[in-house]
């Protein structure tokens, strides 16, 4: 009987421990570059939990969901929007999505872009559901060849420089 309260009075103390796990709020971008064709890649990962309460934001004409077309939609135009990138020389970089991949709590957001080649430098910014979350926390990984630089956004930051030596 000893054992059965432990395990019981063990198992209460810890439900205010999962409660305060998910204290943030946050996305992984990761930028692809092809040094040679200045071909890109962003690849957008984000939690359902944090990606629904913001559409709220992002489609409020559509259903808080994931599984309505229209607020899924909404996110993806959103994404393209509100994740900047501009080359070397300050111009802004179209993004054209490619496609959207859920599964269980990912969202994950593809998008495709063209930088001049030879790229030794982009500019980003990530803004991604900021408006949602006063504590989101994004970070952006920007690849290029064998080299990954990391940068990190908090709400309300500027964009920030991504440099890489050499030419290739």
């Amino acid at each position: 009987m000893r054992r059965l309260l432990a395990v019981g009075v063990a198992a209460l103390l810890a439900l205010p421990g999962a409660a305060a796990a998910h204290r943030g709020h946050a996305s992984l971008s990761v930028v692809e570059i092809d040094a040679a064709t200045g071909a890109v890649t962003i690849t957008h990962r984000m939690a359902a939990h944090d990606v629904e309460p913001a559409l709220a934001v992002i489609a409020p004409d559509a259903q808080q969901s994931l599984d309505d077309a229209d607020a899924l939609k909404a996110l993806e135009v959103y994404a393209g929007r509100v994740f900047r990138l501009w080359d070397a020389e300050g111009r802004a970089v179209r993004l054209q999505h490619r496609r959207t991949n859920l599964a269980g709590d990912s969202v994950e957001l593809v998008y495709a872009a063209q930088l001049p080649a030879p790229v030794q430098a982009v500019t980003v910014d990530s803004g991604l559901l900021e408006e949602a979350h006063a504590d989101q926390e994004n970070q952006v990984n920007v690849r290029r060849s064998k080299v990954t630089r990391t940068v990190l956004f908090r709400v309300g930051d500027a964009p920030q420089q991504v440099v890489f030596e050499g030419g290739r």
